[in-house]
């Protein structure tokens, strides 16, 4: 069955903020379609694994440490990355900002929304707190998920150029995904979308500094989220139209922002089935021509050494994202340059998360590499975006050849989705890249999520140190 059916023209809802509420509080279980079940369960072991890929990094350790001098020294909520417990606040934080370090969280396209990032931890957390079952934890986050892209989408193309949407849109997702959690009627929820929208934030200029915020970005839009949605249940409330009103989030932080796309095919499009995964261990912008350069080598049978230039053809949003960064000098950094992603798949064959390290910063090969790459704006990959990445790399070789390669769909896109062994394969490599779990607890914590539409509750994935 079809989980994707976006209108052509949508229909413009005069009180969208309001028809959005009362969808996101009447969502339940027993409604869903079962596709949209079984994607939740996959998306939610692509952020688990993420979580615990996360742990070692400083950003995290700064966050965690946070926690422990502000929070509880027990709560009810598992904070992944250390596998202690605090409150439900400290544990969306900390494993907010773990799960979006390494670049391997989902991403969805037309949004341009981490959702996984910023829906699961606060879901988790309050799920937790709450006792809620795997059924309500599934509704809760596709309440968060159907939320976040329908915001991403109304703020449109010039608000992702300034802002990261995952810290904006992902704010008020996080929030929808506790409101539902706690139960909140349409009236609280509208409140709750209120209070996280006004907290919104998190902008770009992180990228020329090679600075740690895009962490803190998911980090405060997990914790925020869940905060914005308990003090609704409290009676504490919010702008009633944040998204469309006159001094609203539209107002300030977009120039394109279409109301139309908030109410989008409610009920009938769900949103969260049209959610990628990551195959590379990098920014998505990267992706397409990523998968096109690895097919036109795979297919020429060239090799690195053979290629004189590659220009990358790309759409404005990934020259805005990726422009930036002009000489990586950090791990993290290198994620965000396409010589850098383009390099290691021209020397490697891959661009996995192994891959991104201080040897290969240094490396003479990835470096030469990487200056080969040129990135320009191609009108047709453009006008698709953000509806469809589509991928297009022109190589001219030593020996004189030009050869040109076009894909439509990176791989991890619905429809070039990743299969569930494969998801497996990746939560294992995951998991285990920071010593965040034995390969026997990962196992476990598999075939946990698989039958998580079945488990009683939602409490300790991993057992306390």
């Amino acid at each position: 069955m079809s989980l994707s059916v976006k209108a052509q023209a949508p229909q413009l809802s005069e009180e969208p903020t309001r028809e959005l509420s009362e969808f996101l509080a009447s969502i339940r279980y027993e409604a869903l379609p079962g596709p949209v079940v079984a994607r939740t369960e996959e998306l939610f072991l692509d952020w688990l694994a993420s979580a615990l890929a996360g742990r070692s990094a400083l950003p995290i350790l700064a966050l965690e440490h946070f926690a422990t001098l502000m929070g509880p020294a027990t709560g009810s909520s598992e904070v992944l990355t250390s596998r202690r417990r605090s409150s439900p606040f400290f544990a969306a934080l900390v494993n907010g900002g773990s799960s979006h370090v390494v670049e391997q969280d989902d991403l969805h396209n037309s949004s341009v929304l981490h959702p996984g990032t910023v829906v699961f931890p606060a879901v988790l957390a309050a799920g937790q707190h709450a006792g809620i079952t795997g059924k309500q934890f599934i509704a809760a986050s596709v309440a968060g998920y159907e939320c976040g892209v329908r915001v991403g989408e109304f703020l449109g193309r010039s608000h992702y150029k300034i802002f990261h949407t995952t810290g904006t849109a992902g704010k008020l997702a996080a929030a929808a995904g506790v409101a539902h959690v706690l139960g909140l009627n349409a009236e609280e929820t509208r409140h709750c979308l209120g209070s996280a929208g006004t907290m919104a934030a998190g902008l770009w200029e992180f990228l020329r500094d090679a600075a740690d915020s895009k962490q803190l970005h998911t980090a405060k839009a997990a914790a925020d989220g869940l905060m914005a949605a308990y003090i609704a249940r409290d009676g504490f409330t919010g702008a009633r139209r944040i998204l469309e009103g006159k001094q609203g989030m539209a107002a300030g932080m977009s120039s394109d922002a279409d109301p139309r796309w908030l109410t989008d095919g409610l009920g009938s499009r769900w949103a969260l089935a049209e959610t990628s995964f990551k195959f590379h261990a990098s920014c998505r912008h990267t992706h397409p021509a990523a998968d096109a350069l690895l097919a036109l080598m795979q297919e020429n049978r060239i090799g690195a050494e053979e290629v004189k230039q590659v220009i990358a053809h790309v759409h404005q949003g990934a020259i805005d994202v990726l422009g930036p960064v002009t000489d990586p000098q950090s791990i993290h950094q290198s994620k965000f340059s396409m010589g850098f992603v383009l390099a290691l798949v021209a020397l490697k064959a891959r661009a996995g998360l192994a891959d991104f390290t201080e040897s290969s910063l240094k490396d003479r090969d990835v470096r030469a590499f990487h200056d080969k790459v040129t990135m320009v704006l191609d009108p047709e990959i453009d006008r698709a975006y953000p509806r469809r990445w589509m991928g297009r790399v022109t190589v001219e070789t030593k020996d004189g050849r030009t050869i040109e390669k076009r894909i439509s769909s990176p791989k991890g896109d619905p429809d070039n989705c990743l299969s569930r062994t494969e998801l497996e394969d990746k939560a294992l490599r995951l998991g285990a890249y920071a010593g965040g779990a034995s390969e026997d607890e990962l196992k476990g914590l598999i075939a946990r999520v698989w039958r998580l539409r079945h488990e009683k509750d939602v409490r300790d994935f991993l057992p306390a140190p």
